[in-house]
C-alpha cells in the first residue's frame, strides 16, 4: 500500500515551489492554466490524491501510518506467520478506515538507530510497533521525545512508551493451572525465552507451577527450528507429560515431532499454544491455546496512536487472555 506523497516530492518534479503546487492543486487563480493542469497531470500520473494532499500540506500531516515489526531476537521470522499476519490486518483496515495509508515494514535492527531513522523520515504521522523483540531499550529511547508511538508489547513499571499487549504473565498461569488440574508433573516450556513477551508467559507458567520443575526448551521461533528442538528432546530421555509452547506456531511444530515419535496428544503429552491464531482449531488434535484479544487490542493501539497525534493523553492498556479448550489439553 503507496503512502502518501508529499507536497515538497511533487514539486522538486514540476520544478515550482511547493506553494505553486498547493495553489495549482486548489485551482487557484494565481497559478496558470498550463501550469494547474502540468501539476495536475502529474498528481495523477503518481497517484496522488490532490485534495488529500492539500489537506496534508494544512494540517502538516502526511497521511500515512508506520506498521514495523523489529525482528532482532528472531531474523529468520517472517511476516508470513499466523499471528503477525492477523495482527498486521487488523491494525490495516483500522488505519484504512480513518483514512490513513500504511508504511510496512520488517525491521532487521543493524544498530540502535533504525527508530530514530523512521521517526525523523518525515513519511510518516505517526508509528505502530509490533512487538518489542530485544530493542527495548531503543524503543524507550525514542520515545523520550517522539510521542505518537504506539507499541504490541508488555509494560514495564516507569516505561515511557506506551503500549498495548496481552496479559502474558497471567497466560502463562493460566496454561500452568490448566495443566495441573489435569495432573500433569513433567512440565516444559518450549519457546524463545528471551523477547518480554515470552518472558512472561515463561514467569508467569513457572510462578503457577508452584514447586513443580519447569524445564526450558530454548529455540528460536522458526517453525522447523522448534521441531528439530521437540524432536531432539524426545530421543534424549523421559518425555515431559506437558508442552506450552510460546505461541501456536510452535506449538503445531511440538504436535508434529510428537506424532512422529508416536506419542499420543493429549495421552501422552498434554500441549498448550499461546495466540489462538486461526489454524489452531483445525490441527490435529485440535490445539487448546490462551488466546491474545486481537480485536479489542488492535483498537485500543489504534485509539490510542491518534490520541496522541492530536495531542490528547493516553495511557497503556493490558488485555486479559482467555484460555481456550480445545483436544491437546
Amino acid at each position: 500500500m503507496a503512502t502518501a506523497m508529499k507536497l515538497a516530492d511533487l514539486a522538486v518534479m514540476a520544478g515550482v515551489s511547493t506553494a505553486t503546487v498547493s495553489r495549482a492543486l486548489s485551482g487557484h487563480p494565481s497559478v496558470s492554466k498550463t501550469t494547474q493542469e502540468r501539476i495536475r497531470a502529474m498528481a495523477r500520473e503518481h497517484g496522488v490524491r490532490p485534495n488529500q494532499l492539500a489537506r496534508n500540506l494544512r494540517l502538516r500531516s502526511t497521511g500515512a501510518i508506520a506498521l514495523a515489526m523489529p525482528l532482532g531476537h528472531a531474523r529468520t521470522q517472517h511476516l508470513t506467520d499466523p499471528f503477525f499476519l492477523s495482527l498486521l490486518g487488523f491494525l490495516a483496515d483500522l488505519l484504512v478506515d480513518r483514512g490513513y495509508d500504511i508504511l510496512l515494514s520488517r525491521v532487521l535492527p543493524e544498530n540502535d538507530e533504525w527508530l530514530d531513522r523512521l521517526v525523523d523520515s518525515g513519511r510518516v504521522d505517526g508509528v505502530l510497533l509490533v512487538g518489542q523483540s530485544d530493542q527495548y531499550a531503543t524503543i524507550e529511547h525514542v520515545a523520550g521525545r517522539y510521542a505518537p508511538l504506539v507499541v504490541w508489547g508488555v509494560n514495564r513499571p516507569g516505561q515511557r512508551h506506551l503500549t498495548i499487549g496481552s496479559d502474558n504473565i497471567l497466560g502463562g498461569r493460566i496454561a500452568a493451572e490448566h495443566l495441573r488440574g489435569l495432573g500433569r508433573q513433567r512440565l516444559l516450556f518450549l519457546g524463545d525465552p528471551a523477547p518480554p513477551e515470552f518472558a512472561d508467559r515463561l514467569a508467569g507458567f513457572r510462578a503457577a507451577a508452584d514447586t513443580q520443575p519447569v524445564e526450558v526448551l530454548a529455540c528460536e521461533m522458526d517453525p522447523d527450528a522448534v521441531h528439530v528442538a521437540v524432536r531432539e528432546r524426545l530421543a534424549a530421555g523421559t518425555p515431559p507429560d506437558a508442552i506450552f509452547a510460546a505461541s501456536d506456531v510452535a506449538a503445531m511444530s511440538a504436535l508434529r515431532a510428537l506424532t512422529e515419535a508416536g506419542l499420543d496428544v493429549p495421552g501422552d503429552v498434554a500441549v498448550i499454544g499461546y495466540d489462538d491464531v486461526t489454524l489452531a482449531a483445525h490441527t490435529s488434535p485440535p490445539l487448546t491455546t490462551i488466546r491474545q484479544d486481537l480485536v479489542t487490542g488492535t483498537r485500543l493501539m489504534v485509539d490510542t496512536l491518534l490520541r496522541r497525534i492530536a495531542g490528547e493523553p493516553a495511557t497503556s492498556a493490558i488485555v486479559p487472555p482467555e484460555l481456550i479448550v480445545r483436544s491437546s489439553a
